[in-house]
């Protein structure tokens, strides 16, 4: 596989909470960007394994998994596997991933684990989005001292800004004392339902309390969405003129503009 020019750009879409759409997210953020022409590898890195079901990938196909990676049992680049989608790859997940937590407690320097892993590739994506668990374990630890950023998903509801205060902390203690470059790439809020007063306000108190760290792009409720993954398929392939596909392929847009302008201000 060719490099990139630049280093890789390492994101990791996290959130303690579930249900918020994240591995929504990872998924047709992941397909949109290659779509751009961006080089990607998606690393599902929840034991769940819903990432990899989203692209068609049954339980029984899914051979050197993240968990063999981790565990030292295969080499990351032999992992890597192609997707139907050109320039988009995927790193499986399996059940087997929920005992790397607890076999990675007794290894030295365990929350740096999966950054060795991906120095490997450094180079080989433009970018590399992880599908983090819907907890703050070591395996979410590993996946922020790894990323550059971290994208929350934040649904809108009634106890999302509760939640994210909590991830907010993790964030500043990872930054604090594991990974001094980690950022807030951003705040994608989700789940929106414009016929709800309720989420116009959860959107309104969101900004208001973060500002410009949320993305202007808001991912909508949309049945179609929800349909994809028991298809094997991303939304933006399985509709893409559906208002969710639309509003993350405006997502993967938003973010390479924001790109673009920050490369384009001084040091």
């Amino acid at each position: 596989m060719q490099a990139t020019e630049n280093n890789t750009k390492i994101i990791a879409i996290a959130n303690q909470k579930g249900g918020v759409g994240k591995t929504t997210t990872t998924v047709n953020l992941a397909t949109a960007l290659a779509a751009s022409g961006k080089k990607v590898l998606l690393i599902d890195l929840d034991p769940q394994g819903n990432a990899s079901t989203g692209f068609g990938v049954k339980r029984g196909e899914r051979k050197g998994d993240i968990y063999d990676v981790i565990c030292d049992k295969i080499e990351i680049k032999d992992a890597i596997a192609k997707t139907e989608i050109p320039d988009l790859c995927l790193l499986y997940s399996t059940v087997n991933l929920s005992a790397a937590e607890i076999e990675l407690v007794s290894v030295v320097g365990r929350e740096f684990v999966l950054k060795d892993k991906l120095a490997e590739i450094n180079g080989m994506f433009d970018y590399v989005l992880i599908d983090c668990p819907p907890s703050l374990g070591l395996l979410t630890i590993n996946a922020l001292v790894s990323s550059g950023s971290v994208l929350i998903p934040l649904q809108c509801e009634f106890y999302a800004l509760e939640g994210l205060s909590h991830l907010l902390k993790t964030i500043d203690k990872v930054k604090k004392h594991l990974n001094k470059e980690l950022k807030i790439h951003g705040i994608l809020l989700t789940m929106q339902d414009k016929r709800n007063n309720l989420s116009q306000q959860v959107e309104t108190d969101v900004r208001g309390y973060l500002g410009d760290s949320v993305f202007k792009t808001v991912i909508p409720r949309n049945i179609k969405v929800s349909e994809a993954p028991s298809h094997g398929k991303p939304a933006i392939l399985y509709d893409y003129k559906c208002s969710g596909s639309m509003a993350y392929i405006h997502l993967a847009k938003e973010m390479l503009q924001r790109e673009k302008l920050a490369k384009a201000v001084p040091a």
